[in-house]
């Protein structure tokens, strides 16, 4: 059964060489449909929330993503800003990578690259929530926190029947 890549778990070797350089780029609109395939087996499993292609093509803004020359997008991970009183806050959401890249450095990749587009955005925070172990988040300075310091809005949104927990990391 696939995970998320925020649950650390790993399928298949990566069909990379050892200390391939992945590309992390904005995605483009007309990426959504592939968005929301690599996103399908996470959806299925229960590890993320399943989206329309539309709604993947309205947001493609908030999307960084990893595609190799010539092939398909095999890591995707979003930022959503919101507005907090001490000022703009980031959601990060739909972390996914494909199978066979997991345990290959693009997790951490896309992860990196989030938090260097939140710090040019002047973000003082990101949050998120993972159903999984964030074994990834908390390498990269996540700690759990309590659900209340996070924007309400996407609080909100959790659904308490998937039993996920709420990270942030100052920035």
């Amino acid at each position: 059964m696939p995970t998320a890549a925020t649950a650390g778990s790993r399928s298949a070797p990566p069909a990379a060489p050892p200390g391939a350089a992945y590309a992390v780029r904005p995605a483009r609109r007309e990426e959504a449909a592939e968005l929301a395939a690599l996103s399908r087996p996470f959806v299925r499993a229960g590890a993320l929330r399943e989206r329309s292609v539309p709604l993947y093509a309205v947001r493609a803004a908030d999307f960084l993503v990893v595609r190799p020359p010539g092939g398909p997008v095999e890591g995707a991970v979003a930022v959503r800003v919101h507005p907090a009183q001490a000022g703009p806050v980031g959601v990060v959401y739909n972390f996914c990578v494909a199978g066979h890249r997991q345990g290959a450095g693009v997790g951490a990749g896309l992860l990196r690259a989030v938090l260097d587009r939140a710090r040019a955005q002047s973000l003082g925070a990101l949050f998120t929530a993972t159903t999984g172990s964030g074994e990834l988040f908390l390498r990269h300075g996540f700690a759990p926190v309590a659900a209340h310091l996070a924007p309400p809005a996407w609080t909100r949104s959790l659904d308490p029947r998937r039993g996920a927990r709420v990270l942030a990391r100052t920035l």
